[in-house]
């Protein structure tokens, strides 16, 4: 691989020079950079790439073996090393018998019982502790059983025909005391989403709701956790537990009991419709080549950018309001998972690895942060992505509106605007890229290709740069460390601290 990096940097040296507008003097460059998939397009024409520059990519996955691994992945293999785990989540929204023996049946039961459950408390059948309906949902828990379902939740607002669904998953009291205002607790379900049952931000939270609940509290709480001792000692009926298996990481697990608020939200035939987008995702993603796998391509363009092209960041900018929390539903999926500096053999790396993921949706973002993105001094490579419709037909000139912005802010930053007279502050360098990636419309099938695209460009670039993008030690010691400070912030003895900490204390704890 070291001599196709080398090329790939001569590639770039020798080229540098030249602007990504003047790629578009072969007419042919949109179609031959841009790729359909069951609806679903992926432009990548205004980068820098072009074909001599895809070829090495094309070759370098090759040789790193990505087809071997996504083969290993989708059959159970322990990729996960550093754990000795299968990485699974795939299966959750399988609909072929592509799967270790025993695996489908497993999730169809379980799955089966999300919609028994759902379906029941959203015709009425599952009463509230009034009597009524239960119109109120306050999903609790954090990282990945927060960001995806939330975040999935607010993306289908246009299919919400259920319960209200509020999530709460940060420590401080400020957020379920925010998420409960003005919610009847009569007329409440509350899901506590802890594999382990162990988090403890997420129970700390359970107990406070609990307690919230009042009396019977446990009748109106449902657990996604697959500690069954832990979930029966906190009083919850076993009939009201969805448990998953240790081959599903956390920011990977949506699409099964985790995603229960969606179901609930959307009911069972909308969050089929999202497993399906995911399926058909996976088979594209199995069966495509590299040079026409849309995975494959997004995760190449990735690494030119990351590792080529030596850019720190890349912006996920959203032109559909209802994806405003996939910017950090993102963020979670790939730095968590790429954010590593040793290798899976556990020597270190030897590329830059995950790049800095942020972002916000547009047309906001244009009032908060594009002014570094057209003339500040780094490059930041930006991914858009648009709907062709929206949701609301009387206010199609706002959708219009909103598709002519997200299409001229990446003209605009490939195009750059330069002339003699122009004052310095009113120029624009241009030459910046961006991918786009369009859809009809974000239906649930939609976002299931989204997140699924997603997850696989984040297993593509950990496949090349040789790194276990399944693990997540790197938040293992501060949580440790917290463990510990809980008795010195209540006033314990702190000498054994360092100068900072202590003066923090000190602040902190005075009267």
């Amino acid at each position: 691989m070291d001599t196709i990096w080398r090329m790939l940097r001569s590639n770039r040296a020798a080229s540098e020079d030249r602007s990504i507008l003047s790629l578009f003097d072969d007419p042919q460059r949109f179609d031959d950079f841009s790729l359909t998939v069951d609806g679903m397009l992926l432009d990548y024409a205004k980068t820098s790439i072009d074909a001599d520059a895809r070829r090495l990519l094309v070759q370098l996955a090759e040789e790193a073996g990505v087809e071997r691994q996504r083969d290993e992945m989708f059959n159970g293999e322990k990729i996960n090393t550093s754990e000795d785990r299968a990485v699974l989540h795939t299966a959750l929204r399988s609909r072929a018998e592509s799967h270790p023996a025993g695996v489908l049946a497993g999730i169809r039961k379980t799955r089966t019982r999300m919609e028994v459950f759902a379906t029941a408390l959203r015709n009425g059948e599952i009463k509230a502790a009034d009597g009524g309906p239960i119109t109120e949902v306050i999903s609790i828990g954090i990282g990945g059983s927060d960001l995806g379902p939330s975040m999935g939740v607010k993306a289908l607002g246009a299919y919400h025909d259920g319960p209200k669904v509020r999530f709460v998953s940060n420590i401080d009291g400020a957020h379920f005391t925010e998420a409960s205002k003005r919610v009847d607790p009569a007329r409440a379900l509350v899901i506590v989403a802890s594999k382990t049952f162990t988090t403890i931000e997420t129970m700390t939270n359970a107990e406070t709701a609990k307690k919230w609940l009042g009396k019977g509290a446990e009748s109106q709480m449902v657990a996604i956790s697959s500690a069954l001792d832990k979930t029966a000692a906190f009083g919850i009926p076993a009939d009201r537990v969805f448990g998953f298996e240790n081959w599903v990481g956390g920011r990977y697990s949506m699409w099964g009991p985790i995603g229960l608020p969606i179901m609930l939200a959307v009911g069972p035939e909308r969050f089929a419709e999202f497993l399906d987008g995911g399926y058909a995702m996976d088979m594209h993603f199995r069966e495509a080549p590299l040079a026409a796998n849309m995975p494959v391509l997004l995760a190449l363009t990735g690494i030119w950018h990351r590792n080529i092209c030596d850019y720190p960041t890349r912006a996920t900018l959203p032109y559909d309001q209802r994806l405003s929390r996939l910017p950090a539903y993102l963020q979670q999926l790939d730095m968590e998972s790429n954010g590593k500096c040793v290798m899976a053999d556990g020597t270190p790396v030897a590329q830059l690895t995950g790049p800095v993921v942020w972002g916000q949706a547009g047309t906001n973002g244009q009032h908060a942060f594009y002014q570094l993105l057209h003339q500040g001094t780094n490059v930041v490579p930006c991914e858009f992505m648009v709907a062709a419709e929206g949701f609301e037909p009387s206010l199609q000139h706002h959708h219009e509106l909103l598709k002519a912005n997200c299409l001229a802010q990446s003209e605009a930053l490939m195009r750059g605007r330069v002339s003699k007279n122009m004052r310095p502050c009113r120029a624009f360098p241009g030459n910046r890229p961006s991918t786009t990636l369009a859809y009809r419309k974000l239906t649930p099938f939609t976002l299931g290709q989204i997140i699924a695209l997603y997850e696989h460009r984040v297993f593509v670039e950990g496949v090349i740069w040789g790194i276990n993008s399944f693990d997540q030690w790197g938040v293992e010691l501060g949580k440790e460390m917290a463990t510990a400070l809980v008795p010195l912030v209540q006033g314990a003895d702190a000498s054994d601290k360092d100068g900072s900490t202590q003066g923090l204390l000190k602040a902190l704890n005075a009267g």
